[in-house]
């Protein structure tokens, strides 16, 4: 469990293994000892505890803060953006359907990107709206959110649809992943306009 600054749940991971690397007297009792551990989490990715920082200090507050990271520090953004998701939101319900979203498509270089740059448009700085297609899948059917049907104004598309090549094999053909997004988003009643 991630603890903020006042000892409430952040979010968790499942945590495959501890390993003591100290132990000292604690200054809390006599008979308390204070542990230093290292842990393998199962989803914890290098980077993510600089994201975790922001949550917890209340300075993941702004749009845009992924747009300089590096590639694998936007997926760790993302991990963080799921596993806190529920702390952040709390409990806020989905937005209603009907609602409109505008996505900024300018700093969409990669798969990782758009959902950021999707997460943020539904969900504000941080936010989660997946971070594979199986994943979108399932955040457009309702529960992280967003209500289907919405409209999805994505600004800055051609841009997007420039880097957005990446080939994807689906089961009954190869398809560029802008295009397989677009039809994710339809098949599931988010209305896209491209501007």
């Amino acid at each position: 469990i991630c603890l903020d600054g006042d000892g409430a749940d952040m979010g968790a991971y499942v945590v495959g293994e501890v390993t003591v690397v100290d132990v000292a007297p604690s200054a809390r009792g006599a008979d308390l000892v204070d542990l230093t551990v290292t842990l393998w989490c199962e989803g914890g990715l290098p980077g993510a505890e600089r994201v975790w920082d922001l949550v917890r200090t209340g300075r993941l507050n702004r749009p845009g803060m992924w747009h300089e990271l590096a590639p694998a520090d936007r997926h760790a953004w993302l991990s963080v953006a799921l596993m806190s998701r529920g702390y952040r939101r709390k409990g806020r319900p989905d937005a209603p359907a009907g609602r409109v979203f505008t996505l900024d498509g300018r700093h969409i270089v990669d798969e990782d990107s758009f959902y950021c740059a999707l997460g943020e448009a539904v969900d504000g700085p941080g936010g989660y709206f997946g971070w594979n297609l199986d994943a979108l899948d399932d955040c457009l059917r309702g529960g992280w959110g967003a209500t289907t049907p919405f409209t999805l104004h994505w600004d800055f598309s051609a841009a997007s649809r420039a880097r957005l090549t990446e080939v994807v094999q689906t089961a009954d053909r190869d398809v560029a992943l802008f295009d397989l997004l677009l039809e994710i988003l339809g098949e599931r009643g988010a209305r896209v306009v491209l501007r």
